[in-house]
């Protein structure tokens, strides 16, 4: 199982970023979707939500309206269209996979918020 994100990087505040975590391993159309992220110091925060067919979405209050999670199933591959960005979003973002009992954390990627 391998759980793989990309698209972190330096981006200056008002900006954009996409990250993917593509998938491998199992079935993925089966698993729901959750990107977390942690900041240095800060307890791991539950950014977004999406279900396993992709056709329901949540997000944490600090990120509504910014921040878009999807999938493409064809592909493995779940998404986070991240703008807007503030420096307060800088953390390290993981992808998580869940099918109870059932649950997998990609290794995380970083994203700096900083002019």
């Amino acid at each position: 199982v391998q759980l793989v994100e990309s698209g972190g990087g330096l981006v200056q505040p008002g900006g954009s970023l996409r990250l993917s975590c593509e998938a491998s391993g199992f079935t993925f159309s089966n698993y729901r979707m959750r990107w977390s992220r942690q900041a240095p110091g800060k307890e791991r925060e539950l950014v977004a939500t999406i279900t396993s067919a992709g056709d329901n979405t949540n997000y944490a209050d600090s990120v509504k309206g910014r921040f878009t999670i999807s999938r493409n199933n064809a592909k493995n591959t779940v998404y986070l269209q991240m703008n807007s960005l503030k420096p307060e979003d800088s953390a390290v973002y993981y992808c998580l996979a869940q099918s109870w009992p059932k649950a997998y954390w990609g290794q995380g990627t970083q994203v700096t918020v900083s002019s």
